[in-house]
């Protein structure tokens, strides 16, 4: 945990709420932080920093929040954190993530606060996630008052590198996101904000929330729907400087490098350690001073402060070390290293044919034919991890029990990798549809396997997610599968792996039918970016230590014995032939004595496979929210499942509101959306 900063610069004014007025009449809620001297009543101007989410200033973020902000604001900067609309205390309604509305009421925020008398006319964007998407897609929009975005843990492709669709294959946490943002979605605002209208906003809430899975189902190809917030369409719009960041535990790594190479303007990218979180508050180790590389940015840009942020390499990363198969890291042992450029010319594209008998890197010819039994994915951990709980892949021999491996000679010298592989494959299927999954693997010499990197390709993309076509069974044709980017150290005497496999349940949907891949050895290869020694890193900069500020209490209760608690577990009926994968999403009690109020809330995330059936695939999603007021207590009840026929995917949820115990409100989904190529 960061430590509590104990001086600062500047003495500090909170405001609970400031309504942001948007052109329709719709008024944002947000909450200001204020360094001393800026204000209504007070003649000093500061920058702003601002952060723009759906996740309820008021309970849902309020502590996150106070760590950051406070500190942020106590040395000279305004700090607001705004609910877009719909949620948290905002006006209006939410009817998707990311959409034109969410950026223009962005574009229309910054213009008004830019010309508040506490505000000297400049404004940052930073957030992570969410906020670090729609601080990319309003830069792209060119607010004039906009000088700088931080972008943490987001993506500038909507459609192949978020949690909805991985390598054009349905991703397990399409449905799962979908089912936790429904949770939220019609959670009414605080009366001690709104004031009574809250009921009537609560009950538009209601009426309208409506499962995205229906919309996301309904757009399975990368096409207009996903084209719109996808910076990565036109990164010439984004002309301001850019900070981005993010963690190899992340499901975002991979946008940084991205972004280095396609934006033009000023830039600098960092990649840690860490899983989904903020670089000083981290569950995976080291974290750094973040907030001061943040005050560092923003000095530079804002205030024309020589902070040399602006010397450093142009990106950072942290160079992972070879380490056991683990369910869980609380510290990845490493180095930092950077690159002046990138890509990097440094950087060599290192060739590994899928050579005979099982070797990597060597001589091969002929054919090699896999159908991989639908177990294969059990052993795949979390698609992106907070890295508390058991989310990493485990030893990867399990899953490469129903996978071609190719594995490498012991390795005479260490080899470092920087940036993504690649799996360039000639193959035939022997069904229309299929997927390929393949992971790099780090071999200990005594077999232990672990998981370094991934991809995942539906076969029906390989002539890009646009333009999915059908494999014409038994006819030779070429893909190229993109894996993660990453930095890791191979070290001598160990071995690297490619294991691919046609199945990797729950992470991908599985095809219709169970395919065979035959590839060609040979021409099939394996492309590692393979990176030499760079003596300048020697001499990086040491990050601070971390810090933040203190947030106001709030205590966690205890959770009732007979409360749904969701572990990660694998469970296999031997009978049946049924796989079953649990995935924790939330158990809590919070009380926020400062407004009031207790949140408690479960959730869990189920998924079901019968071996030898494809179709038997089923995602089952259950939540509760319960907010404890003085005047009320409202409860959120919601079901829903994700299964499939051989056309169609199929989708039921069930939603249940009630106040004091009394149904206020009900709603039950049941759709069919045909399969497009999957």
């Amino acid at each position: 945990m960061p430590e509590i900063a104990q001086s600062y610069p500047f003495g500090l004014t909170e405001i609970e709420n400031i309504w942001v007025p948007m052109p329709d009449g719709v008024r944002l809620a947000g909450r200001l932080w204020l360094p001393e001297g800026a204000g209504p009543d007070q003649p000093g101007k500061v920058p702003l920093i601002l952060e723009y989410l759906p996740y309820r200033k008021r309970d849902g973020t309020r502590a996150r929040d106070e760590k950051m902000h406070r500190y942020l604001a106590r040395h000279g900067y305004a700090c607001l954190r705004l609910d877009i609309r719909g949620t948290g205390d905002s006006e209006g309604i939410i009817t998707d993530e990311y959409s034109v509305q969410e950026q223009e009421d962005g574009v229309a925020a910054i213009d008004w606060l830019s010309r508040q008398d506490w505000c000297d006319g400049q404004v940052a964007m930073i957030g992570i996630s969410w906020g670090g998407f729609n601080g990319l897609q309003i830069a792209a929009r060119q607010p004039a008052a906009l000088k700088t975005i931080i972008t943490v843990g987001s993506t500038d492709d909507r459609y192949a590198t978020d949690i909805h669709w991985v390598g054009g294959c349905l991703s397990k946490d399409n449905f799962d996101w979908s089912s936790t943002m429904f949770a939220s979605q019609d959670l009414p605002p605080d009366p001690a904000i709104v004031g009574d209208r809250w009921r009537d906003m609560w009950r538009a809430r209601m009426e309208a929330n409506s499962p995205w899975i229906l919309t996301w189902l309904r757009h399975q190809s990368r096409d207009a729907y996903w084209k719109q917030g996808s910076v990565c369409e036109d990164l010439s719009r984004i002309t301001i400087p850019v900070y981005a960041v993010s963690g190899w535990a992340d499901n975002y790594s991979e946008a940084v490098p991205r972004l280095m190479a396609g934006l033009s303007g000023p830039r600098r990218g960092l990649i840690g350690p860490w899983a989904h979180s903020f670089p000083h508050d981290v569950t995976v180790e080291p974290a750094i001073g973040w907030l001061q590389e943040v005050l560092r940015w923003c000095d530079h840009w804002l205030k024309g402060r020589e902070t040399g942020i602006m010397d450093e390499p142009l990106l950072r990363a942290w160079m992972q070390e070879s380490v056991p198969p683990q369910t869980c890291y609380r510290e990845r042992p490493g180095y930092w290293v950077g690159e002046d450029q990138w890509p990097s010319p440094r950087i060599e594209a290192r060739r590994m044919a899928l050579g005979d008998h099982g070797r990597l890197g060597a001589a091969g010819a002929g054919e090699v034919s896999i159908c991989s039994p639908l177990w294969v994915g059990a052993a795949a951990g979390e698609v992106g991890r907070y890295g508390d709980d058991a989310e990493w892949a485990t030893d990867q021999r399990e899953d490469d029990g129903g996978s071609l491996v190719f594995v490498t000679e012991p390795l005479a010298e260490d080899v470092e990798i920087l940036g993504a592989p690649q799996l360039h494959l000639t193959f035939a299927s022997d069904k229309p549809r299929a997927l390929v999954s393949v992971r790099v693997n780090d071999v200990a010499p005594g077999g232990a396997s672990t998981r370094v990197a991934i991809g995942h390709l539906n076969l029906c993309h390989r002539f890009g997610h646009g333009a999915p076509q059908d494999l014409i069974p038994g006819e030779m044709t070429v893909a190229t599968v993109d894996l993660d980017d990453i930095g890791h150290r191979f070290p001598a005497g160990h071995r690297i792996a490619v294991s691919i496999s046609t199945v990797y349940w729950p992470i991908a949907w599985p095809s219709p039918e169970l395919a065979t891949l035959t590839l060609r050895r040979g021409e099939s290869a394996l492309v590692l970016p393979v990176r030499p020694v760079r003596a300048e890193d020697a001499d990086l900069r040491m990050f601070d230590a971390p810090e933040c500020a203190a947030a106001e209490a709030q205590h966690d209760l205890p959770i009732p014995p007979d409360a749904p608690i969701a572990r990660r577990r694998v469970t296999r009926d031997l009978l049946s032939g049924e796989s079953l994968v649990e995935f924790p999403r939330w158990t809590y009690a919070t009380e926020m004595p400062a407004i009031g109020q207790t949140h408690r809330g479960t959730g869990y995330a189920r998924y079901r496979i019968t071996e030898c059936d494809p179709l038997s695939a089923r995602c089952e999603t259950g939540y509760t929210v319960r907010i404890e007021r003085a005047d009320t207590t409202i409860l959120h009840e919601s079901e829903g499942s994700l299964t499939c026929d051989a056309t169609h995917f199929i989708v039921s949820m069930c939603l249940r509101i009630s106040e004091n115990g009394v149904p206020v409100f009900s709603r039950d989904w049941n759709e069919r959306i045909a399969r497009d190529h999957m």
